[in-house]
């Protein structure tokens, strides 16, 4: 990044979007956070990944006082705990985009980091113009949010003896035990429930779990339903619900039902 893109300012204004810029650096971090305060943004730093969760646990202790992060903006390689872990908490813990920085030398981790269930990454050295573009970007596709319906608080999903609470985000098993769920899983599992026995692609999947055209990332799907099957599948090997159609990508076999809280479940 040039100092030149940095003091730049385009004076758009973002609507008073928190991020949190989680990266060792200060030679990126520093001028960054000042490049993003000016396009409007307010920025919350953060060296590693035990800042960055004392700074989310101050605003869950203080609202009023510590602005709650809209999204994070993470570096991978860090000293101590790396980005991959915090990903994995922010997405299993908190209801938070994500965006990865990473190097040109860490393309696994790229891979890794979509498959936990970040948002997008960009590249190291980039243009604070298209990092600001793709912040816009994953912004608006969470505020229509991944197979979002008006009416989340009016039913659950009940495929055979299992439920789906889409506001609560809790799946709870046939025996009444709450089985927890990452958001990556949660996506996956609402992307089947709400197109059972229909085949669909990994392209499809991708973009409605991920919401961005990853279609180079096909294994982030393959991972993603293998660590759902566990969560679900009584036998992994011989699944029930989640079955691979050779060439076509998964289909959804099971039954889905919509259905009130407390009432019988109809089709």
């Amino acid at each position: 990044m040039s100092e030149q893109d940095m003091s730049m300012h385009a004076g758009h204004n973002t609507g008073s979007v928190k991020i949190l810029l989680v990266d060792d650096e200060p030679s990126l971090r520093e001028p960054l956070a000042e490049y993003l305060t000016g396009q409007g943004f307010e920025v919350a730093e953060a060296e590693s990944a035990a800042r960055a969760r004392s700074v989310l646990a101050d605003a869950d202790a203080n609202p009023s006082g510590t602005p709650r992060p809209d999204i994070v903006l993470l570096d991978i390689m860090m000293p101590g705990e790396d980005g991959l872990s915090l990903c994995r908490h922010l997405v299993e813990t908190r209801e938070l985009p994500v965006i990865f920085l990473t190097a040109k030398t860490e393309a696994t981790d790229r891979i890794v980091g979509l498959e936990l269930g970040a948002d997008d990454y960009i590249v190291k050295p980039f243009e604070p113009r298209e990092l600001v573009a793709r912040i816009r970007t994953v912004l608006r596709r969470v505020a229509r949010g991944p197979a979002a319906q008006e009416d989340d608080q009016d039913w659950l999903y009940v495929f055979e003896e299992w439920t789906l609470d889409p506001l609560k985000r809790k799946l709870v098993d046939p025996d009444g035990v709450t089985v927890p769920i990452s958001t990556a899983e949660f996506r996956l599992l609402r992307a089947f429930l709400d197109n059972p026995r229909k085949v669909m692609d990994r392209d499809l999947l991708l973009d409605m779990v991920q919401g961005r055209t990853a279609h180079l990332f096909d294994r982030a799907v393959d991972n993603q339903v293998s660590r759902l099957r566990r969560k679900i599948e009584s036998d992994t090997r011989n699944p029930h619900y989640i079955q691979t159609v050779r060439g076509g990508g998964y289909r959804f076999a099971a039954q889905v039902h919509r259905t009130a809280p407390g009432a019988s479940a109809e089709a």
